[in-house]
């Protein structure tokens, strides 16, 4: 499965949450990739945007296309390995906001299940207990809708489609998902899954840093 060749990104201005001399962060529109797919029609992300404003910005993570939500950037190589390591060792803490198909129930858990990337239908990722990567999620209902619940979600490792897949494994697949919703619970507007919360240290002072951008749904 690849990108469709039919990518409409939204125009929307950039929004910038932050900015000094070693970060840059940003509210991340659903629709629009991280960074550059393969070919021309792909080009525009939200990097090259970015860079638009701030040429030495430089990528430090990614959030999928169809998620929206906080993004930071480093501004120089120092900030950009510095915020890189906090990934890496998991000293960052993200927090999302998701609607998902049905009653989640009880109203908070863990979900630890390994992932790996099911490859004759990639992109998609799959549970695989003898070979995938640990991934653990911890979940928090916030509100029940009618045929939804409205849930906070706490990713303590950062593996692709890991939220999507946890919660498609619990049975409550985020609504609109492309990818691995079906029937009613993918006839929605975008994804609703965002990227409300990111802490981090600040690459010089070392300070911590929280940054937030309200859930649009």
């Amino acid at each position: 499965m690849t990108l469709s060749s039919e990518y409409n990104p939204p125009q929307d201005p950039l929004d910038i949450l932050y900015h000094d001399a070693e970060i840059v962060v940003v509210n991340k529109p659903h629709g629009l990739l991280s960074v550059p797919g393969r070919g021309e029609h792909l080009a525009d992300c939200l990097i090259s945007r970015v860079q638009a404003v701030f040429p030495e910005a430089l990528l430090v993570h990614r959030l999928d296309r169809d998620t929206s939500g906080v993004m930071i950037f480093g501004m120089t190589a120092h900030a950009q390995r510095h915020l890189s390591m906090q990934f890496e060792k998991r000293t960052t803490k993200k927090a999302y906001v998701a609607r998902v198909h049905g009653r989640l129930e009880p109203r908070s858990g863990t979900v630890e299940l390994p992932l790996i990337v099911d490859w004759p239908n990639r992109p998609r990722q799959m549970v695989c207990h003898e070979t995938g990567k640990p991934a653990v999620t911890d979940w928090r209902v916030t509100k029940y809708e009618e045929a939804a619940t409205r849930v906070r979600l706490t990713p303590k490792t950062g593996r692709s489609h890991q939220l999507r897949v946890h919660m498609l494994a619990l049975g409550h697949v985020i609504l609109g998902d492309p990818i691995y919703a079906e029937g009613p619970a993918r006839n929605h507007e975008r994804l609703m899954l965002h990227s409300e919360e990111l802490r981090v240290k600040h690459p010089d002072s070392g300070e911590s840093m929280k940054f937030r951008a309200k859930a649009p749904f």
